[in-house]
Protein backbone atom coordinates (compact mmCIF):
# COMPACT_ATOMS: atom_id res chain seq x y z
CA UNK A 1 0.00 0.00 0.00
CA UNK A 2 2.96 2.36 0.35
CA UNK A 3 3.41 2.29 -3.31
CA UNK A 4 0.07 5.13 -4.20
CA UNK A 5 1.60 7.89 -1.96
CA UNK A 6 4.94 6.89 -3.52
CA UNK A 7 3.45 7.03 -6.57
CA UNK A 8 1.70 10.13 -6.04
CA UNK A 9 5.06 11.62 -5.16
CA UNK A 10 6.86 10.26 -7.86
CA UNK A 11 4.42 11.76 -10.44
CA UNK A 12 4.42 15.26 -8.96
CA UNK A 13 8.85 14.99 -9.85
CA UNK A 14 7.85 13.96 -13.17
CA UNK A 15 5.13 16.35 -13.64
CA UNK A 16 7.65 19.28 -12.29
CA UNK A 17 10.64 17.27 -14.82
CA UNK A 18 8.27 16.82 -17.98
CA UNK A 19 6.49 20.38 -17.68
CA UNK A 20 10.05 21.89 -17.17
CA UNK A 21 12.39 19.79 -19.92
CA UNK A 22 9.89 18.55 -22.27
CA UNK A 23 7.02 20.93 -22.17
CA UNK A 24 9.13 24.27 -22.15
CA UNK A 25 12.01 22.67 -23.77
CA UNK A 26 15.63 23.90 -23.02
CA UNK A 27 16.59 27.03 -24.08
CA UNK A 28 20.14 26.61 -26.32
CA UNK A 29 21.82 30.01 -27.34
CA UNK A 30 21.01 31.18 -30.86
CA UNK A 31 18.60 28.62 -31.65
CA UNK A 32 15.35 27.43 -30.34
CA UNK A 33 14.61 25.18 -27.53
CA UNK A 34 15.18 21.81 -27.27
CA UNK A 35 12.16 19.02 -26.35
CA UNK A 36 12.63 15.47 -26.75
CA UNK A 37 8.92 15.19 -28.08
CA UNK A 38 8.54 18.73 -30.22
CA UNK A 39 4.95 18.22 -30.92
CA UNK A 40 3.86 18.27 -26.88
CA UNK A 41 6.51 21.84 -26.77
CA UNK A 42 4.39 22.88 -29.18
CA UNK A 43 1.29 22.62 -27.75
CA UNK A 44 2.23 23.50 -25.13
CA UNK A 45 3.65 26.84 -26.29
CA UNK A 46 0.60 27.69 -27.93
CA UNK A 47 -1.60 26.85 -25.15
CA UNK A 48 0.88 29.65 -23.18
CA UNK A 49 -0.08 32.33 -25.93
CA UNK A 50 -3.13 31.28 -26.09
CA UNK A 51 -3.74 31.91 -22.24
CA UNK A 52 -2.09 35.14 -21.95
CA UNK A 53 -4.43 36.39 -24.11
CA UNK A 54 -7.78 34.99 -22.67
CA UNK A 55 -7.09 35.58 -19.25
CA UNK A 56 -6.44 31.97 -18.36
CA UNK A 57 -9.24 30.81 -20.28
CA UNK A 58 -8.00 27.97 -22.85
CA UNK A 59 -11.46 27.22 -24.69
CA UNK A 60 -10.02 24.40 -26.11
CA UNK A 61 -10.51 21.49 -23.23
CA UNK A 62 -14.01 22.67 -23.98
CA UNK A 63 -14.07 20.60 -27.45
CA UNK A 64 -12.40 18.01 -26.09
CA UNK A 65 -10.38 15.32 -27.63
CA UNK A 66 -11.82 16.53 -30.78
CA UNK A 67 -9.29 19.19 -30.31
CA UNK A 68 -5.67 18.30 -31.33
CA UNK A 69 -4.07 19.68 -28.00
CA UNK A 70 -6.42 18.71 -25.83
CA UNK A 71 -5.47 15.07 -27.58
CA UNK A 72 -2.06 15.05 -27.27
CA UNK A 73 -1.93 15.77 -23.26
CA UNK A 74 -4.55 12.87 -23.06
CA UNK A 75 -2.43 11.01 -25.24
CA UNK A 76 0.41 11.47 -23.90
CA UNK A 77 -1.14 10.44 -20.29
CA UNK A 78 -2.36 7.62 -21.39
CA UNK A 79 1.32 6.55 -22.84
CA UNK A 80 2.90 7.37 -19.53
CA UNK A 81 0.61 4.97 -17.80
CA UNK A 82 0.91 2.23 -20.20
CA UNK A 83 4.76 2.49 -19.37
CA UNK A 84 3.91 2.42 -15.28
CA UNK A 85 1.76 -0.58 -16.11
CA UNK A 86 4.58 -2.77 -16.37
CA UNK A 87 5.28 -2.54 -12.92
CA UNK A 88 1.45 -3.73 -11.91
CA UNK A 89 2.32 -7.69 -11.37
CA UNK A 90 4.54 -6.21 -8.80
CA UNK A 91 3.71 -2.82 -7.64
CA UNK A 92 0.19 -2.74 -7.97
CA UNK A 93 -0.83 0.28 -5.66
CA UNK A 94 2.19 2.16 -7.25
CA UNK A 95 0.58 1.74 -10.88
CA UNK A 96 -2.79 2.50 -9.06
CA UNK A 97 -1.52 5.81 -7.88
CA UNK A 98 0.10 6.87 -11.52
CA UNK A 99 -3.43 6.64 -13.10
CA UNK A 100 -4.87 8.01 -9.79
CA UNK A 101 -1.76 10.85 -10.43
CA UNK A 102 -2.69 10.69 -14.63
CA UNK A 103 -6.67 11.19 -14.09
CA UNK A 104 -6.19 13.83 -11.42
CA UNK A 105 -4.13 15.91 -14.07
CA UNK A 106 -6.21 16.27 -16.79
CA UNK A 107 -9.43 16.98 -14.38
CA UNK A 108 -7.41 19.87 -12.51
CA UNK A 109 -5.83 21.40 -15.39
CA UNK A 110 -8.25 21.06 -17.67
CA UNK A 111 -11.12 22.80 -15.09
CA UNK A 112 -8.39 25.51 -14.25
CA UNK A 113 -8.30 26.87 -17.93
CA UNK A 114 -12.17 26.34 -17.95
CA UNK A 115 -13.32 27.92 -14.80
CA UNK A 116 -10.40 30.50 -14.18
CA UNK A 117 -11.42 31.45 -11.02
CA UNK A 118 -11.91 27.96 -9.77
CA UNK A 119 -7.83 27.75 -10.69
CA UNK A 120 -6.85 30.60 -9.51
CA UNK A 121 -8.34 29.75 -5.90
CA UNK A 122 -7.09 26.53 -5.84
CA UNK A 123 -4.32 25.97 -8.11
CA UNK A 124 -2.58 29.65 -7.23
CA UNK A 125 0.86 28.02 -8.40
CA UNK A 126 -0.47 26.92 -12.32
CA UNK A 127 -1.93 30.16 -12.37
CA UNK A 128 1.18 31.95 -11.27
CA UNK A 129 2.86 30.15 -14.14
CA UNK A 130 0.73 31.31 -16.84
CA UNK A 131 0.61 34.61 -15.51
CA UNK A 132 3.57 35.47 -14.10
CA UNK A 133 6.16 37.34 -15.83
CA UNK A 134 8.49 34.30 -15.52
CA UNK A 135 6.44 31.65 -17.17
CA UNK A 136 9.69 29.73 -16.67
CA UNK A 137 9.07 28.89 -12.93
CA UNK A 138 6.26 27.18 -10.97
CA UNK A 139 5.97 24.07 -13.38
CA UNK A 140 3.49 21.78 -11.12
CA UNK A 141 0.02 21.63 -11.35
CA UNK A 142 -1.47 19.31 -9.31
CA UNK A 143 0.64 19.98 -6.09
CA UNK A 144 3.41 22.77 -5.34
CA UNK A 145 5.36 20.22 -4.18
CA UNK A 146 8.55 19.87 -6.40
CA UNK A 147 8.90 23.69 -7.31
CA UNK A 148 9.11 23.91 -3.45
CA UNK A 149 12.06 21.20 -3.40
CA UNK A 150 13.47 22.58 -6.53
CA UNK A 151 13.19 26.18 -5.27
CA UNK A 152 10.87 27.11 -8.65
CA UNK A 153 8.29 28.07 -7.02
CA UNK A 154 7.93 32.38 -7.10
CA UNK A 155 4.83 33.30 -5.77
CA UNK A 156 3.87 36.31 -7.65
CA UNK A 157 0.31 37.11 -5.31
CA UNK A 158 0.98 36.56 -1.66
CA UNK A 159 -2.92 37.27 -1.14
CA UNK A 160 -3.96 34.05 -3.23
CA UNK A 161 -0.81 31.73 -3.31
CA UNK A 162 -1.37 28.58 -1.13
CA UNK A 163 -0.76 28.83 2.61
CA UNK A 164 1.51 25.61 2.69
CA UNK A 165 3.72 24.04 0.26
CA UNK A 166 1.83 20.69 0.19
CA UNK A 167 -1.13 23.08 -1.19
CA UNK A 168 -3.78 20.80 0.77
CA UNK A 169 -6.07 22.38 3.33
CA UNK A 170 -4.90 21.93 6.71
CA UNK A 171 -5.79 22.44 10.17
CA UNK A 172 -3.61 25.28 11.98
CA UNK A 173 -1.90 22.62 14.58
CA UNK A 174 -0.33 21.02 11.41
CA UNK A 175 -0.09 23.72 9.16
CA UNK A 176 2.21 26.04 10.89
CA UNK A 177 4.92 23.77 12.18
CA UNK A 178 4.91 22.53 9.02
CA UNK A 179 5.12 26.03 7.75
CA UNK A 180 8.03 26.88 9.92
CA UNK A 181 9.71 23.43 8.64
CA UNK A 182 9.41 24.63 4.88
CA UNK A 183 10.66 28.28 5.21
CA UNK A 184 13.91 26.74 7.04
CA UNK A 185 14.69 23.82 4.52
CA UNK A 186 12.72 25.03 1.12
CA UNK A 187 13.28 27.84 -0.75
CA UNK A 188 10.72 30.10 -2.27
CA UNK A 189 10.54 33.17 -3.49
CA UNK A 190 8.09 36.26 -3.36
CA UNK A 191 8.18 38.77 -6.29
CA UNK A 192 8.56 41.90 -5.04
CA UNK A 193 5.62 44.48 -6.31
Amino acid sequence: MIGFPIALVFANGFEWYAHKYILHGTPRKGQPRYSPVPKSMKSHWTHHKLVRKTDYIDEAYAEGLSHWRTRNEATSLLALTAVTSLALPIAPFFTLGTYYAAGRYFYVHRRSHLEPEWGRKRIPWHYDHHMNTNQDANWCVTRPWFDYIMGTRIVANPEIAETNPLGIRLPGMVEKPLNRLAERFLPMRTISE
